[in-house]
């Protein structure tokens, strides 16, 4: 597994976080990663990754808080 950017949305608005996540993952390449970094846990965010990009996306925990969520969020090769 390759080195992924830290996306860190903490400071960011809520109304900006998702777009900013999925733009993020738009500009992937196929088989590369990010670890998205939250102050929660972003379970709705991945049941949207899976309404709208089944099978596309690779959904990893590396920390699950209680204060620092870290998630490796990749694009797949399909």
């Amino acid at each position: 597994m390759t080195e992924a950017l830290d996306l860190d949305v903490r400071e960011l608005a809520p109304a900006q976080r998702h777009s900013t996540i999925f733009n993020t993952w738009t500009a992937l390449g196929q088989g590369e990663a990010f670890v998205l970094v939250n102050d929660h846990d972003p379970k709705p965010l991945y049941y949207q990754f899976a309404a709208e990009h089944e099978g596309q996306f690779t959904w990893d925990y590396e920390e699950n808080g209680p204060e620092v969520w870290r998630v490796r969020i990749g694009r797949t090769a399909s």
